[in-house]
């Protein structure tokens, strides 16, 4: 067995935000990037599983910001990678159903455009020209996106991937860490299963497993996996990959065309969770199965734009487990328990869509001198206050994150 070798930064988790932070510090002249994935080939768990929708609408100028540099590199990566990421720049339809959404929405065009995301309304009769299956007579606001789109999940982290490797950056499949090795307070390396492995930073991006991670390092920190679904239609007449994405948030809802079929997805309003202590490090997390209840209520609550719902045939069931935190936001940079210890998960169903502007924030946290206070607000230290908090509380939380995702 050859001994695999020593590097400066380890990132733990070959996902979509795992492979974005290694072709992130590829890309700010960080070559000497090792990422260790447990399984046998990257992106097999929540990425594979992702819709890939990519929205820039947020109701925080920095969150907008994030988006919009995703949004660049996501069309880079598609115009000069070699392993592309099926990047579909089709524009977005955000519906608004009441007047109280409609002003809502005018906030998210105003900070839009203060981060230089070009957003106008447009009419009803617009929006049905852009998705001619959809009845919009009932929308009280329509908003319009052009540089939103999507991709797929796992041609992005594979585009990531390929791009870090000609970098130089190191991809090792099928090794799981045990063991946090420090020394004074400083992380020093990793103990595998394959081998120790030694490196000065060490970078947590692994998804459902974060928590276990984490843990290694001495943090408690409240990442909880949330089970999310959607499904793809079998084809329907008119269907096409060009038309733009649509979200729906007053009905909780989600669309976009894959190839000849629709993706309807959505927040469940009795979200389902797993608490990342019941599963072991290494292992996976529960197995999720079909929930057709759910997919039906997706598709009823799409009747308020398309009455004749029974065209839409469920063929295909997707799910995951993206993790949600108990106050909605990112954890992202290094701690004052580990010194070396980084910290990026916690994404809140924003993983694949911000991926680019996570691994930005991940580089910025490791080498800027002056950091964001935004960047400073994504702490992990923010918890450490909390580690005494009632578990089942920050799970509620996390579920309501969940649950108000469009809130």
């Amino acid at each position: 067995m050859n001994k695999l070798k020593d590097s400066k930064i380890i990132i733990l988790g070959g996902g979509g935000i795992g492979c974005g932070i290694a072709y992130s510090l590829c890309q700010a002249g960080t070559k000497d990037v090792l990422l260790l994935e447990k399984n046998n080939t990257l992106a097999t768990e929540t990425t594979s599983q992702g819709a890939g929708l990519v929205g820039q609408l947020r109701n925080d100028l920095n969150r907008v910001a994030l988006a919009k540099w995703s949004v660049k590199i996501f069309t880079g990566l598609e115009k000069k990678a070699v392993k592309k990421p099926a990047w579909m720049q089709v524009g977005s339809l955000r519906i608004a159903l009441t007047e109280n959404k409609a002003h809502e929405f005018s906030i998210l065009k105003s900070t839009a455009k203060e981060a230089g995301v070009n957003v106008n309304w447009i009419t009803n009769k617009e929006a049905n020209k852009k998705w001619p299956l959809f009845d919009f007579s009932s929308a009280k606001g329509v908003l319009w996106c052009d540089t939103d789109g999507y991709l797929s999940p796992p041609k992005l982290a594979e585009s990531y991937a390929n791009e870090s490797m000609k970098l130089g950056a190191k991809f090792e499949t099928g090794i799981l860490v045990e063991e946090i090795m420090s020394s004074n307070g400083k992380v020093t390396g990793v103990r595998t299963n394959k081998g120790t492995i030694c490196c000065d930073i060490l970078i947590n991006a692994a998804g459902a497993h974060a928590w276990h991670i984490a843990k290694m390092a001495g943090l408690n920190l409240p990442v909880f996996p949330v089970r999310h679904e959607y499904f793809i239609s079998s084809a329907i007449e008119n269907v096409n990959p060009n038309l733009p994405t649509m979200r729906i948030p007053e009905a909780s809802l989600y669309l976009r065309a894959s190839n000849n079929s629709l993706l309807l997805g959505g927040w469940e309003p009795d979200c389902v969770y797993t608490d990342p202590k019941n599963f072991k490090n290494g292992e996976k997390p529960p197995m999720i199965k079909d929930d057709l209840n759910v997919m039906k209520w997706f598709k009823d609550q799409l009747k308020v734009i398309c009455p004749k719902n029974k065209i839409i045939q469920n063929s295909k069931v997707y799910k995951g487990w993206p993790t949600f935190v108990p106050d909605g936001r990112f954890i992202i940079g290094p701690t004052k328990k580990l010194q070396g210890f980084i910290m990026a998960g916690g994404c809140n169903a924003h993983g694949i869509s911000g991926s680019a502007g996570i691994g930005k924030h991940v580089v910025d946290s490791i080498y800027s001198e002056e950091k964001s206070e935004y960047l400073k607000s994504l702490s992990p230290d923010r918890f450490l206050s909390d580690e005494k908090s009632n578990w089942e509380q920050e799970i509620e939380k996390s579920q309501m994150i969940y649950k108000n995702y469009y809130n």
